[in-house]
């Protein structure tokens, strides 16, 4: 479960740190105050892309920084799978985002990839929000959810392997199906293509860049000679004032001290080997300038040429030498593909036919799957949306066999009738914003039962629902958890005095800047919030009670019955 979350310079927070219990914990507050933004801060730490302007103004960098305790099994399978074994199940995730838009993840320490902080989010935290409840009413994302219950990872990666070499050999089945006149014009056109780049003779990807390089240096062929040149006279010219002529005559005097100065006669070696040096060096400077005997602007010309020809290239197949050489590769396998047709063409068709029967067996079982998993979903789902005030819900999910596709070959939409007596229609068609709250919320809380995560959030689950309804979906969210830590942002009264814990979200001025806190509120300090969240401009003793009453569960209504 999440222990603790520290979150420095993000938007209006500027510094927070918050320890996390298990059971429901809930966070209230006004609208505008930051609820959002600490989702929005874990979703971060979770590897979702970094918005602009995220770092809070002013400051280069901003820290998310999350403990995790009591992991479940399959998160520290995952972890040891990855690299990162946890003996203790206790993990602490880390991510740091610059003012210039780079990002820096932490496992325990280490730095990581976001490949591997995304491969590690869903056995760590499931967050369900508004956008959930519009994803419902699109149709693609209800297979997607079908098989999250129905965990047919195995069975899908089976069935898209098949699928991929099916697609394969179907594709290359339709290159060899072109009729003949089609065939024998791409071969022409290949032809070309190929020999209009051979003509060329491109091999070096890098050989541009080297091109353009050596002509620069020939442009300035006349610049280097003189400094080449100068550079010889100082060292070695010939005159008596260059350096290995001044060395030589400081050699003799010095040497004339011999048996009269102790050193001398190494100091005298030291100044020849100095001078021997010099000549070295000399002589490899003016070995530069006998690197080109080829006339410079013949040299520089045929380099134009070159890269003349590079050029028309480059505006035919592709913006580098690279991306040519490429479209060379490609073209030379579509023309093999052609001219290899006739012979291979009955060969390809028989294993289109083997691979679409292996595809259409793995989708069966697929499909078989999905079925169970679609009863046992209508199930959960229908009893938790009774229970959440939809006592004439009925719900089914449509799984029709349909052409194999990278996902299978079933079409799945989750159909609802929320009105006695009306037919099961897409959920798009009749939901209202209230009964999608629910149908979420069901839906999740059948699904959480599948997965890894240890810590479920719901933001704003209580979206368009009534009181009394929003106190049986607080009940849900209890329920939830028993076996998951369970966070949720609410604006319910009836929702936030059902918590294990209570953590209200303030936005205040300091040093003339707005600033959110977080605070863990307990005993009169609960009341008061709960209260306020019950209504009217100022708290009265009246809304007080009302609140004191619903954090003592002594609603009249017996609806917590079974599960305070």
């Amino acid at each position: 479960m999440l222990r603790s979350l520290h979150i420095e310079n993000i938007a209006v927070i500027r510094e927070i740190d918050v320890e996390f219990d298990g059971g429901l914990s809930v966070l209230t507050g006004e609208t505008g105050a930051g609820k959002s933004i600490i989702i929005d801060s874990i979703n971060l730490l979770l590897g979702n892309r970094v918005p602009k302007e995220i770092v809070r103004a002013g400051q280069e960098q901003a820290v998310i920084c999350a403990v995790f305790e009591e992991l479940s099994d399959a998160a520290c399978a995952k972890l040891a799978e990855l690299g990162f074994p946890s003996e203790d199940r206790t993990l602490m995730l880390q991510r740091r985002l610059s003012a210039d838009g780079k990002t820096q993840t932490r496992l325990n320490g280490q730095i990581v990839t976001q490949t591997i902080q995304k491969q590690i989010a869903p056995y760590l935290i499931s967050i369900h929000g508004q956008t959930d409840s519009h994803r419902l009413l699109q149709k693609a994302s209800h297979r997607e959810l079908l098989d999250a219950f129905a965990r047919s990872d195995d069975e899908l990666a089976v069935y898209r392997k098949a699928y991929g070499k099916w697609r394969e050999a179907e594709k290359k089945l339709a290159s060899l199906t072109r009729d003949e006149s089609e065939r024998v014009r791409l071969q022409e056109m290949l032809r070309y293509q190929l020999e209009d780049i051979d003509a060329v003779k491109l091999h070096d990807p890098e050989e541009e860049d080297r091109l353009t390089h050596e002509r620069d240096r020939l442009a300035n062929l006349e610049k280097i000679g003189r400094q080449i040149d100068l550079c010889y006279r100082l060292l070695a010219g010939g005159e008596k004032t260059d350096a290995a002529g001044l060395l030589r005559r400081a050699e003799n005097p010095v040497r004339s001290l011999s048996g009269l100065i102790d050193g001398a006669d190494e100091l005298a070696e030291r100044l020849a080997s100095a001078e021997s040096e010099i000549v070295d060096v000399a002589e490899t400077v003016a070995g530069f300038a006998d690197t080109d005997r080829e006339d410079p602007t013949v040299r520089i010309d045929r380099i134009e040429g070159r890269l003349d020809a590079i050029a028309k290239l480059k505006r035919k197949y592709g913006g580098s030498v690279a991306e040519i050489l490429a479209f060379r590769v490609r073209a030379a396998e579509q023309l093999e593909a052609l001219d290899y047709s006739d012979v291979t063409r009955a060969e390809v068709e028989k294993t289109c036919a083997a691979l679409r029967h292996e595809v259409i067996s793995h989708a069966s079982a697929l499909h078989e799957v999905r079925l169970r998993a679609a009863h046992d979903v209508v199930e959960r789902v229908t009893e938790a949306l009774r229970f959440l005030d939809m006592p004439k819900v009925r719900m089914d999910i449509r799984v029709a066999k349909s052409e194999p596709c990278e996902n299978g070959a079933d079409d799945v939409e989750f159909l609802i009738a929320t009105n006695p007596g009306e037919p099961v229609q897409p959920l798009a068609r009749i939901a209202s914003g209230g009964e999608l709250s629910r149908m979420m919320l069901a839906l999740r809380s059948a699904l959480d039962d599948q997965d890894g995560a240890t810590t479920v959030i719901f933001d704003e689950i209580d979206t368009g629902v009534s009181g009394k309804t929003s106190r049986k979906i607080g009940l849900k969210l209890k329920e939830t958890a028993r076996g998951s830590q369970v966070l949720c942002v609410t604006h319910s009264a009836q929702i936030a005095s059902l918590a294990d814990c209570h953590y209200l979200i303030t936005k205040s001025e300091k040093d003339g800047r707005a600033e959110t806190a977080v605070t863990r509120l307990t005993g009169d300090a609960r009341v008061e919030e709960i209260a306020r969240i019950l209504g009217g401009i100022h708290v009265t003793d009246t809304q007080r009670n009302a609140a004191r009453e619903m954090i003592e569960g002594m609603d009249t209504d017996g609806t917590e019955a079974g599960y305070r």
